[in-house]
């Protein structure tokens, strides 16, 4: 696990070198344990390693025999040992134990079809040098892991094409001008997160989950254009026709064989020359996890966030379940008075600004206290077999879609505001104004499971940011959104939300946070349930055997329930969450409004505080939930520690900036 950056297009060492040891400087949380660099102009390409397989003989970069490749490398590759015995079969020679030599080999044989081989979380750059170590480099390869567990960045000046594990690291180059992108903040306000492959920083971009570039270094610099390598969608059309030739599995063979992939992910998960941890808490994934990890090897550390307040607290079904499998066992207790404390320090560990990830900034540095440098998480089981209330409330909200469709703008209009001053609106606002903001734009997005995941309505967004919504279709997050519900168009209803959540909760909000929050304590954070073999076979399971309306991601239970404890199978979903409803009426909520108060001069280019103070009153009057002031206040504190104000700001369009939210 590292850091990686880089930059092509400086034919001056000495000005490369600078800029990317700029870059360094900014990510040694991700590699503290060593630094390397290459330097071949006109690319400079460097790393930051947390020294996980192979301590002594994984430094990089890493070269191929001949000299003529090297890589950079971040994430773990779990099949590398597989693979390394194909390599070997065809000749190539290994100097290391690492997973990072089987990278720079496979680009050797396969080239650019070589990330399609590999089971894991990576982002890496292979760089070409034809005339070898000392020679010019000639192109990078760059590629990210199919479901975005690892980031990376990238940006094109008028001088260069800088990457980087995270954007402050392109920020700290001093190439990227630290402005707002005013394309990302809409998607900020809709969902809690910035969405994929914008970021809050103008100009520069994600390369999107799946996708490889490649830059040819002695050529002018063009735009840059990313290539999907994993179409799981045109695969699951072509698994779905063979299908129709044969029968479907039924519910004891699929549980069977989730059981196996399982066990097989989690083996390989463990795959480390260091201790490995599980974070646990109460539910069903982390459960499952630990009772996996547990079989596979002894001494397992597992880790829980415990809270004072016992209606929130996890730590009792957690400890029990600890005491059962024979882990070592740790429990971090954290009161709103702790939490603030660390609040600056929490909140500054975000790369991206979220609504979420702050639970993983505490275990995770629970965690690392404890001597451990990796951790698993139960992450993506969720999307994969049903956990999520979107799966039900999907259905529901595009039936309101369809009905719209029906009945002219005025007369949804007239209905909505009727509705607005109902009891049963006033009882769970924010319930309906997902399901009224569908009823008012029913083909806004580009499936009704995106109204599900609404933070703020469009409307809202729209009014305060003085823009017309028809707007957003031209921006590339939503033409994300386009592109994963037109590829989800061939699935049943179920899978069809399990892809949705997997292209677009999963990587924009929860995989991020995972990453920023873990690596700010140098925590590698693995996720078995994102292994590719399981995701793809799960995904290809038809609907009838994993939805259960009586019981919730039935086919993970029916795969697992020997190893259980009857009282995690048989509790209601629990979220892994803070308590931030009450926490946010005390010493913490002070320190929110304050925070609002000091509204950001880079987002007021966008829209103004009164906005975000709005907000907190309906929060405090309880017409709204925490989730919309905490995002607004995440939001500033990442404005004003990294963006600045433009030389040709525009005032925003104060007009409704005031006015009652929705």
């Amino acid at each position: 696990m590292c850091g990686i950056c880089g930059a092509i297009g400086f034919d001056s060492k000495e000005n490369g070198e600078a800029v990317v040891r700029r870059m360094l400087a900014a990510i040694v949380h991700r590699g503290p344990d060593e630094e390397g660099i290459l330097v071949a102009p006109p690319v400079v390409a460097g790393t930051r390693r947390l020294s996980i397989i192979d301590l002594p003989g994984g430094s990089q970069p890493i070269w191929n025999e001949s000299g003529t490749l090297a890589v950079v490398y971040n994430g773990e590759i779990y099949n590398f040992r597989e693979l390394r015995q194909q390599l070997e079969a065809s000749g190539h020679k290994f100097r290391t134990h690492s997973d990072t030599e089987v990278v720079v080999h496979a680009y050797e044989q396969w080239g650019e079809d070589c990330a399609a081989k590999f089971h894991g979380m990576f982002a890496f750059a292979v760089i070409e040098l034809p005339q070898g170590r000392t020679g010019r480099a000639a192109s990078v390869f760059l590629a990210r892991d199919p479901l975005g567990i690892k980031p990376l960045y990238y940006t094109q000046t008028s001088e260069a094409f800088l990457f980087a594990s995270e954007v402050r690291a392109l920020l700290a180059s001093r190439c990227v001008a630290p402005q707002l992108s005013a394309e990302a903040v809409p998607s900020y306000l809709l969902f809690g997160s910035v969405c994929e492959p914008a970021t809050m920083v103008q100009g520069v971009f994600s390369l999107p989950p799946g996708h490889s570039l490649k830059i040819r270094a002695d050529e002018p610099l063009r735009s840059a254009e990313p290539r999907s390598y994993w179409d799981f969608a045109k695969d699951f059309s072509k698994l779905a026709d063979a299908k129709h030739q044969s029968a479907a599995p039924d519910s004891a063979g699929a549980a069977s064989a989730v059981r196996s992939l399982l066990e097989e992910s989690v083996r390989g998960h463990l795959i480390a020359d260091v201790p490995i941890g599980v974070f646990l808490s109460s539910g069903l994934d982390s459960t499952v996890i630990a009772a996996l990890a547990s079989q596979v090897q002894k001494g397992v550390h597992t880790f829980t966030v415990a809270f004072p307040d016992s209606e929130f607290s996890e730590a009792e079904i957690a400890r029990a379940t600890a005491q059962r499998l024979g882990t070592e066992h740790s429990e971090l207790t954290l009161s709103s008075v702790e939490m603030v404390a660390r609040l600056d320090e929490a909140v500054a560990s975000f790369d991206q600004p979220s609504m979420d990830g702050i639970n993983t900034f505490f275990v995770s540095w629970a965690a690392r206290q404890a001597g451990l440098k990796v951790a698993l998480s139960g992450l993506g089981s969720d999307e994969l077999f049903g956990g999520y209330t979107s799966f039900r409330a999907t259905s529901q909200v595009a039936r309101i879609a369809a009905v719209a469709g029906f009945f002219p703008q005025p007369l949804r209009q007239l209905v909505n505001s009727g509705f607005k001053h109902t009891k049963t609106y006033r009882g769970a606002p924010d319930v309906f104004r997902k399901a009224l903001a569908a009823w008012l734009d029913p083909k806004l997005f580009p499936s009704p499971y995106f109204y599900t995941r609404a933070l703020f309505t469009p409307r809202t967004v729209a009014g305060r940011l003085g823009e017309d919504a028809s707007a957003w279709h031209a921006m590339p997050w939503t033409k994300w959104f386009a592109d994963a519900a037109r590829e989800a168009h061939a699935m049943d209803p179920f899978t069809r939300i399990s892809w949705l959540e997997l292209r677009s909760y999963l990587v924009n909000t929860l995989l991020r946070d995972t990453d920023a929050m873990s690596m700010r304590h140098s925590l590698e954070v693995r996720v078995p349930f994102l292994d590719v073999p399981l995701v793809e076979y799960v995904l290809g399971v038809p609907e009838a055997l994993k939805r259960n309306p009586r019981k919730p991601k039935s086919l993970l239970i029916d795969a697992m329930k020997d190893l259980l404890p009857a009282e995690v199978i048989s509790q209601n979903k629990r979220t892994f969450t803070f308590p931030w409803e009450t926490w946010l009426r005390g010493k913490l909520g002070e320190r929110v409004a304050v925070g609002l108060g000091d509204w950001s001069p880079a987002l007021h280019e966008r829209f103004d505080g009164r906005f975000a103070l709005a907000v907190w009153r309906d929060f405090l009057r309880g017409r709204t939930t925490w989730s919309r002031p905490w995002s607004l206040y995440v939001l500033n504190e990442w404005a004003k520690r990294n963006l600045s104000v433009s030389e040709s700001a525009a005032e925003p369009n104060h007009k409704t900036a005031a006015a009652h939210v929705a």
